[in-house]
């Protein structure tokens, strides 16, 4: 493992992520009008629900050559980020812009407090930001469940008032906290000799965590802005 290969990985990912996004949008925003506004939906909930079921597989396979599938799953991150950022677009204009110049200001920020060891990701870092990173992820999911069960929803989640704000807030830094825990792993890997199909876990953890800062950083903006 090597800190060159890992970037490169990464690059790679992020590169089909973006280009996805891109088509998406455009196919999405065609479908939009021609008066089949059903495809955005199933793209949008396709993308996502693909992404996570690649992603479970992923964790409980852990292959040994895992380009393909984290393949799939940038190109089913892509289905997502690339609508729901022409949903929210469509409502706040010049939003996806600024949440892509904030992921990347934040991503930068964090790069910088980690290689100047501000922080560290010791054992009782990456625990504490573990436990908090799923139990955000129960949330979303019960949530969802919610969404598409009940007519009810999770209080304050998706709020846009001051407590709606605040939780945004502090799960956006949760999001850039777990880039610390990322670094960390690249780095020891690079450190100890890691077999070379670590470089594609070292880019897959950076590329979840980038894609989460994004979505929480145009979440932040919409509220907001509302």
């Amino acid at each position: 493992m090597t800190l060159q290969g890992t970037i490169g990985k990464l690059a790679y990912l992020l590169g089909v992520v973006t280009v996805v996004a891109f088509i998406s949008a455009y196919v999405a925003l065609d479908a939009i009008k021609s008066g089949n506004a059903g495809v955005v939906n199933g793209m949008t909930w396709g993308g996502l629900f693909g992404g996570i079921l690649v992603a479970v597989i992923l964790m409980i396979m852990r292959p040994e050559n895992p380009a393909i599938l984290m393949t799939i799953y940038a190109v089913m991150q892509g289905l997502f980020v690339g609508t729901i950022s022409l949903i929210f677009e469509a409502f706040y204009s010049g939003i996806v812009v600024q949440a892509a110049f904030g992921t990347l200001f934040i991503t930068a920020g964090m790069l910088f407090i980690y290689s100047s060891r501000i922080i560290r990701p010791t054992p009782t870092f990456n625990k504490v930001i573990g436990s908090l990173v799923f139990s955000i992820m129960m949330l979303y999911m019960v949530s969802i469940a919610f969404y598409f069960f009940t007519p009810f929803s999770v209080p304050f989640i998706h709020s846009s008032g001051p407590i709606g704000i605040g939780l945004t807030v502090f799960i956006l830094s949760i999001a850039a906290l777990s880039l610390i825990s990322d670094f960390g792993f690249i780095e020891s890997g690079v450190k100890m000799n890691a077999p070379k199909n670590a470089e594609w876990w070292g880019a897959f953890g950076v590329l979840v965590t980038i894609i989460w800062i994004y979505i929480e950083m145009i979440r932040l903006l919409s509220k907001i802005r509302d």
